[in-house]
């Protein structure tokens, strides 16, 4: 094991939604892996609603046989009615690195949410604290608006940011307009950093798909979400009280089941059908700009996704120096 002092090694494996990371980590390093990684790696997960308690279905949680496998962090760690932002997810995906250490095992990021893993490596930028007052009219407007109208306003003050994130990211179009109303500056106009976190010594794999194969992953993601009773699951969100206005159900999978204008008088089948289309089409523009937003991480490795064999052997070579 390193010295005291020494950095963390932390494995990173990105891929947007349907890829099959974990599929993928569960056979490299889950207890019935045949490998040699077997059992030496908990897993912190990078997904923005995956933290959310009773979103499993629309999220794609990792399965109770895959989290039996392998020990997951990150997951369910917030009702939907509470805001989860990235620097929770830093001093949350930081603190979970140190347990994993102590254990004697790898900490291993796996997720899709691209802001959440760009800023767990890079760190977040420092940019002025938002004004209480303009922070609540703000989130007022995006209750009573709507991410659309908000999300067209930030793309007139700050086009650059707003090219980063997707509609329907509520939390950080908010953060985006509350910084340009509070300073007069985009946020785009602060300094992100472009150099890893000294803590780490990171192992950063970003998986790859042919387009039109992963957006056919991506279709049969959603109809399988479906079949496995989607509808049913926000149903049960609303008995809950949870509604459009709660932080979880902000997300594809959940929003649309909100926001999509229907015809009342539409067949419940058709509305679903239509909803389902958007979800599909929702998902694919979000992976697209997932890779985007990756695009330039320092020391990143692109591998085909179903490479195993090459992503184990990169992993082993990285370990060599700090498992011995």
């Amino acid at each position: 094991m390193e010295e005291t002092g020494a950095k963390i090694p932390m494995i990173v494996i990105f891929a947007p939604t349907a890829c099959g990371k974990t599929a993928l980590v569960t056979d490299i390093f889950g207890s019935e892996s045949k490998g040699s990684l077997a059992g030496k790696a908990e897993i912190i997960s990078a997904d923005s609603q995956a933290v959310y308690r009773f979103l499993n279905i629309g999220t794609a949680k990792p399965s109770e046989k895959e989290q039996s496998s392998l020990t997951h962090h990150l997951i369910d760690v917030q009702t939907p009615d509470i805001q989860f932002g990235v620097g929770d997810f830093i001093d949350l995906a930081d603190k979970a690195a140190l347990e994993i250490r102590e254990k004697g095992k790898i900490p291993v990021i796996v997720g899709g949410s691209g802001f959440y893993v760009r800023s767990f490596i890079l760190g977040l930028p420092e940019t002025p604290i938002s004004k209480p007052e303009i922070r609540e009219k703000i989130k007022e407007r995006l209750r009573t608006e709507g991410n659309g109208n908000l999300y067209h306003e930030l793309k007139m003050v700050d086009r650059e940011y707003a090219r980063k994130i997707d509609l329907h990211d509520g939390i950080r179009i908010s953060r985006a307009l509350e910084v340009y109303y509070s300073t007069g500056r985009p946020l785009s106009s602060y300094k992100m950093p472009d150099t890893p976190r000294a803590k780490y010594d990171f192992c950063t794999i970003i998986l790859e798909r042919p387009r039109e194969e992963l957006y056919r992953r991506i279709d049969l993601r959603v109809d399988a979400m479906f079949e496995m009773g989607l509808a049913q699951e926000i149903e049960g969100l609303k008995k809950m009280g949870y509604g459009k206005d709660s932080p979880g159900m902000k997300a594809i999978g959940y929003s649309e089941f909100f926001t999509t204008p229907l015809p009342e008088d539409l067949p419940q089948t058709e509305k679903l059908a239509q909803i389902k289309d958007l979800i599909k089409n929702h998902s694919r523009r979000y992976a697209k700009k997932q890779y985007t937003i990756m695009r330039d991480i320092p020391g990143a490795i692109r591998l085909p996704a179903d490479d195993r064999p090459q992503v184990e052997k990169i992993i082993s070579e990285f370990l060599k120096a700090h498992l011995q």
